[in-house]
């Protein structure tokens, strides 16, 4: 049994699934591929590479934040399927 066939059965007894002997040699030879080519990404020199949060820059788009008008206590209650004096009225969740 090769080392990455344990770490898949491992993986999938902590994730709770089970797994037939063919899928775990289909993940195991899946998982073999992946550790490959991490292995072929260690070789490569990242010394002058800074290290970013994503491969792009990335801008929020937002709006301005500008002071408008809001609705009204009476606008706000306007449909509310219940309200006491002037404030929604929802039913009690804690005892």
């Amino acid at each position: 049994m090769a080392a990455v066939d344990l770490d898949v059965r491992y993986v999938a007894h902590l994730a709770r699934i089970e797994l037939t002997d063919a899928e775990v040699l289909e993940f195991d030879s899946q998982l073999g591929g992946i550790l490959s080519y991490i292995g072929k990404l260690k070789e490569l020199n990242v010394d002058s590479v800074e290290p970013m949060a994503h491969a792009v820059p990335r801008v929020n788009v937002t709006r301005s934040d500008e002071v408008q008008s809001s609705l009204t206590n009476e606008e706000a209650l306007l449909n509310a399927p219940a309200k006491s004096n002037g404030l929604f009225s929802v039913p009690k969740i804690v005892e």
